[in-house]
């Protein structure tokens, strides 16, 4: 969107809910090491609510944990993941210098600070050079090891139109101290290209390194980097567009932005996952692949996705389980790797009041014919043992993530578009739902499910918790024969 009105309603999206908590100012507070308690609690998994007003206030930040986490960036160091994310809290004006966790697990937290003391210098007199004032917030870090060196990529921007940057800071820890090593790619409005915000770095089989970035304007770009020292291979250069969305009579169909790029190697394709609509409400992730890390990226319909169309597959959006108030501007993916299990970690904003951001990590599965697709509830260290057929029959719930255009940004998109479960029937007779002619097979772990109207549901069946009710459940995720992904849960 070519105006200011997208810059401010980011702010106040992810920084502020205009409640009525207040605090001191963050930079008026001291946080002091605590000596270790002889007797820690012990962690409960109930106790990871959706909502965390009583802890907002900045003197309770070493109990933010997964809370006010938004376009996280996450990797493993150690017996550590370490997640950056953008300086975004509920209710306060939080200081600047990207937020750093770090977790065992994924599933508890710990905050342990921030990257930098302030905004990076040079990115910050880059904008001022250029007649603007940046903004007291970083956004949508990135961070990747290269040889010994771990490399911090970060996004300042502005109130002038595309007046950002992105710059990068090295340490030999993941805990920093962090050096700045120059801007790599810069932007501004009198300069044909997309905003630059949001990187994702790759390397490639022959060891060479791309940065993807981008958000409105022109779609998302590619640009070769320096391996030796992270910055752009050819100095100001901006690279080239390889996505972009569609138009309904005249107007975009909403917003394109913070790319993740990763490799499968059992597949051997890359994979381009992004995130359309506003953050706030409607946010979602689509995914593309290519046999290249420069595209042609394809989508499920073997469409380039930098044709001026929107593509699918939409593997996460908006969703609500029964019972529950939702999830909303779940985008922003993060997608990474442990132990050969693929993970996505991203942003929601629960449905009763989306200025809450708390931490998603979800597990990835990949389709027989080579799409990701995330589990329809976030990861809990749930042990897996083989799933029967006599488990699975009974009533599931389940969600069919379709989707409506609605053209615009923030004042055209106020609602999330909850894609919300109704009940599923699976019939020990083989027949779904009251429907004999609607039948399912399961050959462990896919779950087969074939309906009268034409669609069936190829769906990957794993043990999991229900965080709506707290339970064990059984869940299924995958994608039917038109490409749209499709959710369930059993609750045990």
């Amino acid at each position: 969107m070519k105006s200011l009105v997208k810059f401010y309603l980011y702010i106040s999206a992810i920084g502020l809910s205009f409640s009525t908590i207040s605090c001191k100012k963050d930079s008026d507070v001291n946080i002091k090491p605590q000596p270790p308690d002889p007797t820690p609690a012990v962690f409960d998994i109930n106790a990871i609510s959706d909502t965390y007003a009583e802890l907002a206030p900045f003197n309770n930040v070493a109990q933010w944990g997964p809370y006010n986490v938004h376009d996280p960036a996450i990797i493993k160091s150690g017996e550590y993941f370490y997640c950056y994310s953008t300086d975004a809290a509920f209710g306060i004006t939080v200081r600047p210098g990207i937020q750093v966790r770090k977790s065992k697990d994924l599933i508890q937290w710990e905050f342990v600070g921030w990257a930098f003391p302030d905004l990076p210098p040079q990115a910050a007199n880059y904008i001022k050079q250029n007649g603007g004032t940046p903004f007291a917030s970083l956004w949508a870090p990135y961070v990747i090891k290269v040889n010994n060196e771990y490399r911090l990529y970060y996004s300042l921007s502005s109130a002038t139109p595309k007046l950002s940057a992105i710059g990068l800071a090295t340490a030999s820890s993941p805990a920093g101290p962090w050096t700045e090593k120059g801007l790599v790619v810069t932007s501004r409005d009198n300069i044909p290209m997309t905003n630059a915000i949001d990187p994702s770095v790759i390397v490639d089989a022959g060891g060479q390194h791309w940065m993807y970035y981008g958000s409105a304007w022109d779609g998302i770009y590619i640009l070769k980097l320096d391996a030796a020292t992270g910055l752009a291979a050819v100095p100001n250069a901006k690279g080239k567009r390889i996505a972009q969305r569609g138009s309904t009579g005249g107007q975009i169909n909403g917003n394109i932005e913070g790319p993740e790029i990763i490799y499968n190697p059992e597949l051997k394709k890359y994979y381009l996952f992004i995130a359309y609509d506003w953050l706030e409400t409607k946010y979602n992730v689509r995914v593309g692949r290519a046999d290249s890390p420069e595209g042609p990226f394809y989508d499920f319909a073997g469409q380039d996705i930098n044709n001026e169309q929107d593509n699918g597959p939409m593997i996460l959006a908006p969703y609500q389980f029964t019972g529950h108030g939702g999830w909303q501007g779940v985008s922003h993916p993060a997608v990474f790797q442990e132990s050969g299990q693929f993970f996505m970690a991203h942003q929601g904003r629960p449905g009763v009041n989306k200025f809450f951001m708390v931490l998603h990590v979800r597990e990835i599965f990949w389709t027989p014919d080579g799409w990701p697709v995330v589990s329809p509830e976030r990861y809990a260290g749930v042990s897996q043992t083989p799933i029967t057929q006599t488990e699975l029959v009974g009533n599931w719930e389940q969600i069919v993530l379709g989707y409506r255009v609605v053209p615009g940004y923030a004042n055209e998109q106020t609602i999330p578009d909850f894609q919300v479960a109704f009940p599923l029937k699976i019939n020990a007779d083989g027949t779904l739902n009251t429907d004999a002619g609607s039948t399912w097979k399961y050959q462990a772990p896919w779950l087969e499910m074939k309906w009268l109207n034409g669609f069936t549901d190829k769906v990957q069946v794993t043990r999991g918790r229900d965080w709506e009710n707290k339970k064990p459940a059984l869940i299924f995720t995958g994608l039917n024969n038109n490409g749209t992904a499709i959710w369930g849960k059993k609750t045990l």
